[in-house]
């Protein structure tokens, strides 16, 4: 792949218009989709705790479990779905269905799955990074206020400041 070749983002949204639309079914819309708003308010639920066991296994064992990745996926994929029905979009007429798979809907969404997390080392990495900049001032270390950007990977980017010259005892 060459250097002005893009990789396509692992996150994609799909809505395509599904036309035609009726001119009145908008304004019922919103108490059609009760029934999934009832479900998505308990998978919502489920998706925020397994998310927080996600966290844990990947703290653990460096990866995201797959079944708790296709679940989550799929909670984001419905509630999509139901955005795209109702106010959010209201881009189509047909009933979304009350499935975490995919389907033939005009609106889905999809993430792939990622074989080793190396963009969360990276980014808590940015983080820490910030946070103990922010100490040194804090601490008096420093006059600089500290930047604002989060420099990813094992190494910052910007050049180091020279070390101190060693402490030598006076000539006598």
């Amino acid at each position: 792949m060459n250097s002005t070749e893009k990789t396509p983002y692992p996150v994609r949204l799909r809505g395509e218009l599904d036309e035609p639309l009726s001119r009145w079914l908008w304004l019922v819309k919103w108490l059609l989709a009760i029934p999934h708003y009832v479900v998505l308010f308990f998978l919502w639920i489920a998706f925020v705790v397994l998310t927080v066991v996600a966290g844990f296994a990947i703290l653990f064992t460096g990866r995201y479990p797959r079944a708790l990745f296709d679940f989550d996926v799929g909670v984001i994929r419905w509630n999509w779905r139901v955005q795209f029905y109702t106010y959010a979009v209201l881009g189509t007429d047909r009933y979304p269905p009350f499935t975490l798979a995919r389907t033939d809907y005009p609106a889905d969404f999809d993430v792939d799955y990622p074989e080793r997390p190396r963009g969360l080392f990276d980014f808590l990495l940015g983080i820490a990074r910030w946070m103990y900049r922010v100490l040194a001032y804090v601490a008096l270390m420093r006059d600089e206020y500290p930047p604002f950007r989060l420099e990813q990977g094992p190494r910052e980017k910007t050049a180091r400041a020279p070390e101190a010259a060693p402490v030598t005892e006076p000539a006598s």
